[in-house]
């Protein structure tokens, strides 16, 4: 984060005031990626007027990052009246896109509208990995074009990468493909549940081994034994802090006007076909519940080793039923990151040992299926939340 950004954010913390929304268009796609958390049908989207009052809304509520993702964007047939909309009123305007449908022409509207830059999911360089992922043959070829006509346009392009049981030795051919591209490239092996609660998905998460192997690439994560060393006690003002900025500086809404603390955190907040964005980012009571919460209100985690380290994410935590409560996906990243159990793995392993099914050891703690586990099908780390990992994710 460069220090503008750091001083706007933290000025943003002070006035209430939301810096950054995701804005999901629409949940519709032309591809069907196995690992996807979202269900694809169309239950009533925003229609081209609405999302352009909405956006006015965001920008007069100090709205300044807008990520503009779905689903596929480009399956909207307003899009790019949308995207002028939203130029017009000044945001720093994001995409996330597969790119199948970006060719020379889009590419150029794309460059003059001034988009900031363009997150496309690469999660192979082997056609016959990517293909079967996405579903959709030719998909690679064709979001490999798409980024080469960005890139000729002068556009910022982000490859984003996925690691998942099908793609785990791919990731430095993915790297790889980036640098011959010139574009910039992420690593996320964290396999999302479904919005609707459903973690079968999860079984697509990488083992423990695959990600103390990635933890331990020097490509990655640049000094491996500072980014593996046990942390420190926090501190006072790290017990103080706020643990994600999601509802305190940044928020997501849905194709449908939902508004949630964050894309992977779908707690209700309010709706925006029924009261205005600032409304419900002021005065939402469960907006406000997030926003009141600090690392020292954690249970368990407080009294964890990585509570001043750990990526945990509140809606992850949420999903597994208690937003102030640990994250089992997190503490399996920390697990695998410094060899060190989280506190919530031996508080697991302390009840069941009392109810005689398991030990430590049987447990498996450093060679689990992380999506299978009596842990909590647990998935894995985002990669672009740890220092020196991220190159620039959105």
């Amino acid at each position: 984060m460069s220090v503008l950004l750091q001083e706007m954010s933290e000025k943003a913390l002070k006035l209430n005031i939301p810096l950054s929304v995701q804005l999901d268009l629409t949940y519709r796609c032309n591809e069907r990626c196995v690992h996807c958390y979202l269900d694809h049908d169309d239950h009533g989207e925003m229609t081209t007027a609405e999302i352009k009052h909405l956006l006015d809304e965001m920008a007069d509520a100090g709205v300044f990052i807008l990520t503009l993702s779905g689903g596929e964007i480009f399956l909207r047939k307003d899009f790019f009246d949308l995207l002028e909309h939203a130029r017009r009123l000044m945001f720093c305007v994001k995409l996330k896109t597969n790119a199948v449908l970006i060719r020379e022409r889009e590419a150029a509207r794309l460059r003059d509208l001034g988009v900031e830059s363009v997150q496309i999911s690469i999660y192979s360089h082997r056609p016959e990995v990517h293909d079967a992922i996405t579903l959709i043959p030719g998909s690679l070829q064709r979001s490999v074009d798409a980024i080469r006509f960005l890139k000729s346009q002068g556009l910022k392009v982000i490859i984003a990468n996925v690691l998942m049981t099908q793609n785990r030795q791919d990731y430095p051919g993915v790297r790889a493909l980036a640098a011959e591209l010139g574009v910039e490239c992420t690593l996320d092996p964290t396999v999302t549940p479904m919005m609707d609660g459903n973690r079968g998905v999860l079984d697509l998460g990488v083992d423990q081994d695959t990600l103390r192997q990635v933890f331990r690439d020097a490509a990655l994560v640049g000094d491996v034994d500072e980014f593996c060393a046990i942390p420190a006690k926090p501190g006072e003002s790290e017990l103080e802090s706020v643990p994600c900025s999601a509802g305190h500086t940044a928020c997501y809404v849905s194709p449908y006007g939902d508004v949630f603390p964050c894309v992977q955190f779908p707690l209700p907040t309010g709706n925006v076909r029924q009261q205005r964005f600032v409304d419900i980012w002021r005065h939402s009571d469960q907006m406000n519940d997030v926003r009141s919460i600090r690392v020292k209100d954690l249970t368990t985690c407080t009294s964890c080793t990585h509570v001043s380290t750990c990526t945990r994410c509140p809606g992850l935590a949420f999903m597994e039923g208690n937003m102030r409560g640990p994250s089992t996906q997190d503490c399996e990243k920390s697990f695998a990151r410094t060899g060190v159990p989280s506190a919530n793995m031996l508080a697991r392993k302390n009840a069941a040992a009392n109810l005689g099914l398991t030990s430590l050891g049987t447990m498996n703690l450093g060679h689990t299926s992380l999506g299978q586990t009596s842990l909590g099908n647990a998935n894995l780390v985002q990669i672009r939340a740890l220092p020196n990992l991220a190159g620039a994710s959105a």
